[in-house]
């Protein structure tokens, strides 16, 4: 007697966007599997879930090519179900379910809940810190705080995050414990805003506190910090930085600009003045430290004068990391109400002068790095080369270090002494000492 074969579903969810949307993606996939739930990462299924990005326009403009990606999987048949989160949903739900109207539902950023009764998942409370990594298995992100009470004009974020909100210590510290059982070295702090943490919940600011209960996690080896906002920077957490071992002497700044006309009308509570000294203090307090920033250009207003201010300033302070970004213009910001008036080529060849001075700065200070030994960990192996990091470089957007693999057998996620042999802009070459 035949037996009608019942379809296994599989869960296939898709990340597009920043950190803080890995991150969301690994609790989700957490839950189905609590439920029992088959679940991957970016391969096939029939059923998908879009984590989408809604930040600027570029990531719109990825995040709806995905969509229509998937809506026409599943009217080719291949896919079943499709349906969407995150911060693009969150932004612009009514005019995507009237546009892409072929979508199964669509869900905000804080719709965890609802989205897991779509895929018939129940949402666990008790499931504090259970995810399932998409990084290699040495490092993972560690998202301390979610949403941004910061006023800056140009940010759409607290929109389609919310307002500030703290993840208690205690349940940090959970968390931790779980990632290091599953082989995790390195945790990678994330927020809008690291240096809130804990005003909310604490009345104070509290991240020195936080890694100092981190930094006891055993297992734990390096701990990195991302998205700091400038004004406010509580500087026990240098103190910190310098004395204990595992907090990497490394700080992801963003500071968007120089020039003190354009930081007012960003909205950013600080002057050029105030910057440079926070960046002097930094270097006084933690000399080896290596900082990362991010500067937008082409806002609206934005002089030649300005710029040329923005220029000389990079030229100046040397940063060991930095990213340019174009302003996009974003509705129901405050900036919206400003003109865009810094035509599209103009930013791009701002954005184009900012990157090759940051080059030349990188290629000078990877020179002085030629014949020092460094303890680098090794992400992956890629053609003839493992490919690791020091603690000066974050995944994905900082320098890598790489090893000849006839030279050297090393395994990924562990830690070696190498000694740099030869460098390029982003690129050092070394051999294990």
């Amino acid at each position: 007697m035949r037996t009608k074969s019942l379809k296994k579903n599989k869960i296939n969810v898709v990340t597009l966007g920043c950190s803080k949307n890995v991150y969301d993606s690994e609790v989700l996939m957490g839950q189905l599997r609590a439920s029992k739930k088959e679940v991957v990462h970016e391969e096939e299924g029939n059923i998908v879930v879009i984590n989408t990005c809604g930040f600027i326009a570029n990531a719109k403009e990825e995040s709806i090519n995905t969509i229509l990606e998937y809506v026409q999987k599943k009217e080719e048949g291949t896919v079943d179900k499709v349906f969407v989160t995150g911060c693009l949903s969150e932004r612009y739900k009514p005019d995507l379910q009237k546009e892409i109207p072929n979508v199964d539902e669509y869900f905000g950023t804080t719709e965890l809940p609802g989205l897991l009764k779509a895929l018939g998942a129940d949402y666990k409370h008790e499931l504090i810190g259970e995810r399932i990594t998409t990084t290699p298995k040495n490092y993972a992100y560690f998202k301390i705080a979610e949403g941004c009470d910061r006023p800056c004009s140009f940010c759409a974020i607290p929109i389609m995050r919310g307002k500030h909100k703290s993840t208690p210590m205690e349940d940090l510290v959970t968390e931790a414990e779980k990632l290091t059982a599953k082989g995790v070295k390195e945790l990678i702090l994330i927020a809008q805003d690291l240096t809130y943490y804990g005003l909310d919940l604490y009345k104070k600011r509290n991240l020195a506190e936080l890694l100092q209960k981190l930094v006891k996690v055993e297992g734990i080896k390096w701990i990195r910090l991302h998205y700091a906002f400038p004004t406010g920077f509580p500087m026990d957490v240098l103190e910190v930085m310098r004395n204990e071992p595992k907090v990497c002497n490394y700080i992801d700044i963003p500071l968007q600009h120089i020039s003190d006309s354009i930081l007012k009308s960003m909205r950013r509570g600080t002057t050029k003045a105030k910057t440079t000294k926070l960046l002097q203090d930094f270097r006084a307090a933690v000399p080896e430290m290596a900082i990362r920033t991010t500067l937008i250009v082409g806002y609206p207003g934005e002089t030649e004068e300005d710029f040329q201010t923005l220029k000389h300033w990079v030229k100046d302070m040397r940063f060991e990391r930095l990213g340019c970004f174009t302003y996009s213009h974003e509705e129901n910001t405050h900036a919206y109400n400003l003109e865009d008036d810094v035509p599209e080529e103009v930013k791009i060849d701002r954005a184009n002068q900012i990157m090759e001075i940051q080059s030349q700065i990188s290629w000078e200070l990877n020179q002085q790095k030629i014949g020092k030994e460094f303890k680098v960990v090794i992400d992956r192996k890629e053609g003839g080369y493992f490919v690791g990091r020091t603690e000066f470089d974050s995944p994905d957007v900082d320098n890598e270090v790489l090893i000849n693999a006839e030279d050297d057998y090393l395994r990924t996620g562990e830690f070696f002494n190498v000694k740099i042999t030869a460098a390029e802009d982003f690129d050092l070459y070394a051999e294990v000492v």
